[in-house]
């Protein structure tokens, strides 16, 4: 029996985590206490020796002097400032206006604000909190089905954890062993596409079902000129012009075009040669700069001379996108350009958030202390959990798990395909049961080795992963996106605040029916960053290629020594 137990020490000890965690024990404390007790076990039957235990404060310690996971509390932070300062709900009324007649608008306007608060909070929470307050009470009140109306929320929230800067890319590098700034590059494509597909979800059950997804009515829309019309073509002129004014100014073609007057500042504004994300962030921030500057003069010129060349609508949405996109760039384009690294980026961010709330009048100090309690409880959690993975992985290194885990999954059929396949379905089934902090910590430093043994980009391996983690928000019955919208949902018939009707409440049934499309859209999304790698490659061309073999070393022979004379 001792030695069959001897044998079998690691896959016991997982087996042993597992049902700790299914009785409902904390998972830090699982996992430190499981790392204890077979460590102690190991040392009674002689697998190694009790000076081996000694490391644990060394990993303890490499834990609090991990300067990557400063950005936790950072980035965490800057969301939840930016969650009460009012962004996303000048955000759902701009945007729901400008896509309200069309079918299906403010699933439009949802998905659309929804990624761009991830692009600038990072926190599913403050995400799928915000949409649900502003933007389900309006989808009610013009007739969406509660399905679809929950569903398309609490997805968009969730896309905070593939858009950069996402908490879980943090953690992944991390436990990856890569940089935070190749992670972010990476998904920052997978994320706008899944973005996408949710947009074309909710285009098809428009299509198909029109009473499921309808436009708003003429009387909801606001924002017409003085003869009635919408100005949306003094819109799209302006939004060509700065998309434009922003690939001249990325691929150096304004460069060219300013030499002869100002060279310095032609040699400013034409970055290196660059791909993927970097030429998108980059792009959008030279665009915006154009719209912002346009906004303005237009702004003055109806000020002065009572003149506007640009519609109300229009100036409206440039004011509106303005700050999340310049903080975007902020905080994404100072990291992809290497100007800053992703621990001083979300610094920026924090400040910069803090600004805009100062700028709204909106920044309180009891504002500020709820989020930095709310930051200094999220970054204990983390940090609580990583010290647990860290004493529970020392014992099954002691023990040899790592070695049972390589053999287990590089004898699996299929090589690179069928290792990708078999952890995809295991992160999927274990999504039902751990968040992705959980996933991160325990799972992923077993996978790491195994897929760098066989080849597979980690940096790739790590967004394909990221992408399926985020279904642990959505399944039923535990996803805690399910979890943030049914805490606001109503609950019980209400009357609607503008049109005085009772409203019937949404049921949790609802909103897990509403979720089961996108979780299977999710699962699109992982098959489709396995088929297209290049989605991810992308990240390689920010920086130049070298060739190992064309490298040459030239060491210069060694001086004579002059003779000495000897006289």
């Amino acid at each position: 029996m001792i030695e069959l137990v001897t044998q079998n020490m690691a896959p016991i000890m997982f087996a042993s985590l597992v049902v700790f965690l299914l009785l409902g024990y904390p998972v830090a404390f699982s996992l430190a206490a499981n790392g204890l007790l077979f460590g102690l076990v190991g040392i009674e039957l002689g697998l190694f020796r009790p000076d081996f235990l000694n490391a644990l404060p060394e990993r303890v310690f490499g834990v609090m002097s991990n300067e990557t996971l400063l950005a936790v509390p950072f980035f965490t932070f800057m969301g939840l400032i930016l969650e009460r300062s009012g962004m996303a709900e000048d955000l759902l009324d701009t945007i729901g206006q400008l896509f309200g007649r069309i079918r299906g608008g403010l699933g439009y306007a949802v998905i659309f604000v929804g990624a761009l608060l991830a692009a600038t909070t990072g926190v599913v929470a403050a995400s799928v909190i915000s949409m649900g307050l502003i933007s389900l009470p309006i989808m009610m009140r013009y007739g969406y089905d509660r399905r679809v109306a929950s569903g398309v929320i609490a997805a968009s929230g969730t896309l905070a954890q593939i858009i950069p800067p996402s908490l879980v890319l943090i953690i992944m590098a991390d436990q990856l062993g890569r940089s935070v700034g190749d992670m972010y590059e990476g998904a920052f494509l997978p994320g706008l596409m899944l973005a996408g597909l949710y947009a074309l979800y909710i285009f098809i059950v428009s299509t198909l079902f029109p009473k499921s997804a309808p436009g708003l009515p003429e009387e909801a829309i606001g924002f017409r000129e003085d003869n009635g019309r919408r100005g949306m073509t003094s819109l799209a002129i302006l939004t060509l012009a700065s998309a434009a004014f922003g690939w001249a100014a990325i691929s150096g073609a304004l460069a060219r075009l300013v030499l002869p007057v100002a060279p310095g500042f032609a040699a400013a504004i034409a970055p290196p040669t660059m791909s993927g994300a970097d030429f998108i962030v980059l792009t959008m921030f030279f665009g915006v700069v154009f719209a912002f500057a346009v906004a303005l003069v237009n702004q003055a010129t109806a000020r002065l001379f009572g003149l506007r060349f640009l519609s109300k609508i229009a100036e409206q949405v440039t004011f509106v996108m303005v700050p999340p996109l310049f903080l975007i760039f902020l905080v994404l384009g100072t990291i992809f350009i290497g100007v800053a690294t992703p621990t001083e980026g979300g610094a920026m961010g924090a400040v910069g958030a803090l600004v805009l709330a100062l700028l709204k009048r909106r920044l309180t100090f009891d504002l500020t202390k709820q989020a930095v309690r709310a930051t200094a409880k999220l970054s204990a959690f983390a940090v609580f959990i990583l010290i647990g993975a860290r004493v529970f992985s020392l014992t099954f290194y002691g023990v040899n798990g790592h070695v049972w885990v390589e053999h287990l999954l590089t004898s699996l059929p299929g090589g690179e395909v069928g290792f990708l396949i078999f952890v995809n379905l295991l992160v999927f089934v274990l999504a039902f049961f751990l968040d992705y902090f959980e996933l991160a910590f325990i799972i992923i430093p077993l996978l790491a080795p195994v897929a760098d043994k066989l080849g597979i980009d980690l940096v790739w391996f790590g967004v394909i992963l990221a992408v399926n983690m985020q279904t642990s928000f959505m399944h039923p019955p535990f996803g805690f996106a399910l979890f943030f919208l049914r805490s606001v949902a109503p609950k019980h018939p209400y009357h609607d605040r503008l049109t005085g009707q009772l409203t019937a409440p949404i049921t949790t049934a609802q909103i897990y029916w509403g979720a089961v499309p996108f979780v299977i859209i999710q699962l699109v999304a992982v098959a489709l960053v396995i088929l297209f790698p290049q989605l991810v490659m992308h990240y390689k061309g920010s920086a130049p290629a070298v060739d190992p073999k064309t490298i040459e070393i030239q060491i210069a022979p060694p001086e004579t020594p002059p003779a000495l004379d000897l006289r």
